[in-house]
């Protein structure tokens, strides 16, 4: 019994020294430590369901999988220098480089997922701009990439001032091979500070053939779906040498119509054009702080001409032309309830007597 208890003694001992060279024992770890992590992050979840606060969720939903990758990533690498190292019989100097470059990619993938998870919840929040959204995103995703490529760069050895240096001689080489490439950038940044239009927004160009829907706007390129459903893809530098419209924002749509009544009923015009103003005026769909005219205008080929000239509260395309018919109407009933008529384009052909000479006459 005694000799058993020794050889346990002696196995224990043996196998607390080498514990970490043992590949066997650093994969149990790992499955252990996951094992914790699972088990930690559950309770987490669920204290984070519990607070109104919504951040905290998003955070840990970032840490989720990156976390689980490097618990088994790390303990891999381990084991995987002790396997090479006792196979070569060498120091293996890659591997603490190895280890670097993984925690540097979890570090980029957490943000990255915490980026997303973050756009995704503001622009699921009513009176959020997407635009806007979308352009913080994707400069902090570039921000953060171009962090972790510097980093990168550094552990493999490369000295960043000599990379600057290099980049200040090279960049204008760059610039000209690549000007079409940067002036879209730059015309992409102008889009996303200077905001002539957002994503969803009706907008045309007089200039050129655009007009459409701004389906997405790129660092490239912004994609147009045009009104018979067709994307347009329009390069972002086009941009800043065209006038563009955005019908979008408009604040009000115009009624601009030239109505024709016939000649025969000229006594009738005065009070037409009050009932008219007067319906215009009460109507609940006609912005009254906005310019309202109703006016004889003009003296028509056949026609007496009246002007009608004015604004609806909508702004929205269907309902605009639900009002304006029914604007429309209801000056023609205006019209019809005076016997008046709407006149149609006429011509009154004179026909003169024909006179008969005189000498015909007497014969």
């Amino acid at each position: 019994m005694n000799e058993l208890l020794t050889q346990l003694h002696t196995y224990s001992s043996e196998f607390t020294q080498n514990w970490n060279n043992s590949v066997l024992f650093i994969t149990a770890a790992s499955f252990f430590a996951w094992i914790v992590w699972r088990l930690v992050y559950g309770r987490l979840e669920v204290l984070a369901e519990r607070t109104s606060f919504e951040w905290d969720n998003l955070t840990l939903h970032a840490l989720k999988t990156p976390v689980s990758t490097l618990i088994w990533c790390w303990p891999g690498t381990v084991s995987l220098g002790f396997l090479l190292q006792d196979q070569f019989a060498s120091k293996l100097n890659w591997l603490s480089t190895l280890k670097l470059l993984l925690v540097i990619a979890i570090f980029v993938w957490i943000i990255m997922r915490l980026i997303s998870n973050i756009e995704q919840y503001v622009l699921e929040q009513q009176n959020r701009d997407e635009t806007t959204v979308q352009a913080v995103a994707k400069v902090a995703r570039l921000f953060f990439i171009t962090i972790g490529t510097l980093t990168v760069m550094q552990a493999f050895g490369l000295s960043l001032s000599g990379l600057l240096t290099f980049g200040g001689v090279g960049g204008l080489v760059v610039g000209f091979a690549a000007k079409d490439l940067l002036s879209n950038f730059f015309g992409g940044m102008m889009i996303y500070f200077d905001r002539p239009f957002k994503v969803g927004d009706w907008i045309r160009s007089p200039d050129r053939q655009i007009e459409g829907t701004v389906e997405r706007i790129g660092w490239r390129m912004t994609i147009i779906r045009t009104f018979d459903k067709r994307p347009l893809y329009v390069p972002n530098s086009v941009f800043s040498s065209i006038v563009v419209e955005n019908p979008s924002r408009m604040l009000n749509r115009r009624i601009n119509e030239t109505i024709g009544i016939r000649y025969d009923d000229g006594r009738m015009v005065e009070t037409i054009v009050s009932e008219i103003k007067t319906m215009l005026e009460n109507h609940p769909d006609i912005d009254t702080q906005q310019t309202l005219i109703v006016n004889f205008n003009a003296f028509g080929p056949s026609s007496l001409q009246l002007m009608v000239y004015t604004f609806t509260k909508t702004v929205n395309w269907i309902r605009y032309h639900e009002v304006k018919q029914d604007v429309l109407l209801k000056i023609m009933d205006i019209i019809h309830q005076h016997d008046a008529d709407i006149a149609y384009p006429t011509q009154t052909i004179k026909l003169e007597p024909q006179v008969e000479p005189l000498g015909e006459q007497a014969q």
